[in-house]
């Protein structure tokens, strides 16, 4: 008896890869954003925390994480330059 295995080679299983991989970097980079600020010892209110937690934009994650380097403070990073 065979299995069929299409499905891991459809468009629709490779979306679902793709979106997993992205949270993943969205994860990685909220962690990273997150031990900046720890390390430079700045205050994260629970407000900027979850801002940053439930970001899915890697591309804003990769601003708020270059922004993290040398703000003042941590709601800092969410500001228009």
């Amino acid at each position: 008896m065979a299995v069929d295995l299409s499905f891991y080679t459809s468009p629709l299983s490779e979306e679902i890869r793709d979106e997993g991989r992205a949270e993943g970097r969205a994860e990685s980079l909220a962690d990273a954003v997150l031990l900046v600020l720890q390390q430079r010892g700045l205050d994260v209110p629970d407000e900027a925390r979850q801002r940053i937690t439930t970001c899915d934009d890697t591309q804003l994650m990769r601003t708020w994480l270059t922004r993290a380097v040398t703000a003042a403070t941590a709601e800092a990073i969410f500001t228009e330059e």
